[in-house]
C-alpha cells in the first residue's frame, strides 16, 4: 500500500512538473516574441531615422522641369574607378522628348562645391530610366550633400 502511494505521489509530481514546464516554456516564448517584435520595430524606426537624416537632396532646374524632366529614386554608391561614394545613381522621368546635356553638381553641406559631372541625355515622352553620374574619383559625396542637375 506505501508503495502504491509513493508511486502515485511520484507521478502527480512528475504531470505537475512537465505542466509547469510547459507553461514557462510558453511564457518564454510569447515573452520573446514580444521582445523580437519591439526591437525590430524598434531598429527600423531608428534606420529610417537615421536614411531620412543622411539622405542628400536633390535640386532639378527649373528650366529642366519646365522640359518634362522629373526625378525618382537615387542612391549614392561607389564607381569602379576606386571612388568612395561618388557615383550618383537617379532615376529620371521625361514627359517629353528630351535631347541635352545635364549638369551635375556636388555641394558639402557647408555649401561648398565639392564636384560636377555632365552626360549627354537623350529620351522620348513617357520614358524613365536609371542614368549613373561619375564624378572625379576624388569627389565624395557626403552626408547631407545637395545635389544640382541642370
Amino acid at each position: 500500500m506505501k508503495n502504491i502511494f509513493l508511486l502515485l505521489a511520484l507521478t502527480i509530481a512528475i504531470i505537475s512538473c512537465n505542466r509547469a514546464k510547459e507553461k514557462t516554456k510558453d511564457t518564454i516564448n510569447k515573452g520573446g516574441e514580444v521582445v523580437g517584435k519591439t526591437a525590430t520595430e524598434f531598429f527600423e524606426g531608428v534606420s529610417e531615422g537615421v536614411e531620412k537624416t543622411l539622405q542628400c537632396e536633390i535640386v532639378l532646374s527649373q528650366l529642366l522641369k519646365d522640359n518634362g524632366v522629373n526625378t525618382g529614386k537615387f542612391a549614392i554608391g561607389n564607381d569602379t574607378a576606386g571612388g568612395q561614394n561618388n557615383l550618383l545613381t537617379i532615376y529620371l522621368i521625361f514627359d517629353k522628348d528630351f535631347k541635352n546635356e545635364l549638369s551635375v553638381k556636388v555641394f558639402d553641406k557647408s555649401g561648398l562645391e565639392s564636384g560636377r559631372t555632365k552626360m549627354k541625355v537623350e529620351a522620348k515622352a513617357a520614358e524613365a530610366k536609371y542614368y549613373d553620374f561619375a564624378f572625379d574619383t576624388r569627389t565624395n559625396i557626403e552626408v547631407k550633400s545637395k545635389i544640382t542637375i541642370e
